[in-house]
């Protein structure tokens, strides 16, 4: 689905609408964007993914999932100063959830296969601005 929102954000920049897109979006008080980074993006789609992330910045919720870890974000957004300052904006008053386990699907799909198969799974790691785990420094790959 963030592709699909990604995509109808640049037709709005191409039709000169991209301020209009963005304060109809200011409606939802979070947005979720799933797979961040699933799918490679051009240079524009990078563009207005941080445009979305900037205009969100301390006045709206956004939730993101990514299987890329931060400093893989370069991936997403094809410029260093572009994806550090993404990553900032993100972590500044965020909660992060770092879940360090296999694919549920995959699980799922092993299950199905051998109903006596048996699924392990790893904690998941919360950080947030207020513990002493919580990354200071961000730098892009």
């Amino acid at each position: 689905m963030s592709d699909q929102l990604v995509q109808q954000l640049l037709a709005a920049r191409r039709d000169l609408s991209l301020p209009r897109a963005l304060r109809a979006l200011d409606s939802y008080d979070v947005m979720i964007l799933d797979d961040l980074g699933y799918v490679q993006q051009n240079v524009d789609e990078a563009e207005v993914l941080f445009t979305l992330m900037a205009e969100r910045y301390e006045r709206r919720s956004l939730i993101i999932t990514s299987n890329l870890v931060f400093r893989e974000w370069d991936r997403i957004f094809k410029n260093p100063m572009t994806t550090a300052a993404a990553i900032d904006r993100l972590v500044h008053h965020a909660t992060i959830l770092k879940i360090d386990r296999g694919s549920i699907r995959a699980e799922e799909a092993k299950k199905r296969k051998d109903p006596k198969s048996t699924t392990t799974t790893s904690p998941t790691t919360i950080t947030s601005p207020h513990d002493d785990n919580y990354p200071t420094e961000i730098h892009p790959a």
